[in-house]
C-alpha cells in the first residue's frame, strides 16, 4: 500500500483527529500537513476549494471533514 494519503489538520481538531485514527485503524499510511504550521499547506487545501479541516486527499480525490462513506471509499482506493 502506498502512503500517498494526505491529511491537512492542525492539532486540537476533533475531526481531524478522528480521521487520522480511522486511517491508522485501516493500517493505511498518510502523511500530516499541519495548515498552523505552513502556509503553504493552507495554500494548498485552498487550492483544492476547500477552506476548513479535516481534508484527506488521495490520488484525485479529497473529501472535506469526518466524511465516514466518502473516507472509507478513499481507503479502499488507497489499499489497491
Amino acid at each position: 500500500m502506498s502512503a500517498n494519503v494526505i491529511v491537512y489538520s492542525t492539532s486540537g481538531c476533533s475531526d481531524c483527529n478522528q480521521v487520522k485514527q480511522l486511517l491508522t485503524s485501516k493500517g493505511v499510511p498518510f502523511e500530516v500537513r499541519d495548515v498552523m504550521a505552513s502556509a503553504a499547506y493552507q495554500d494548498e487545501v485552498e487550492q483544492l476549494g476547500f477552506m476548513g479541516i479535516p481534508v484527506t486527499v488521495y490520488g484525485g480525490r479529497a473529501v472535506k471533514g469526518f466524511n465516514l462513506p466518502e473516507l472509507q471509499e478513499l481507503i479502499d482506493a488507497a489499499a489497491e
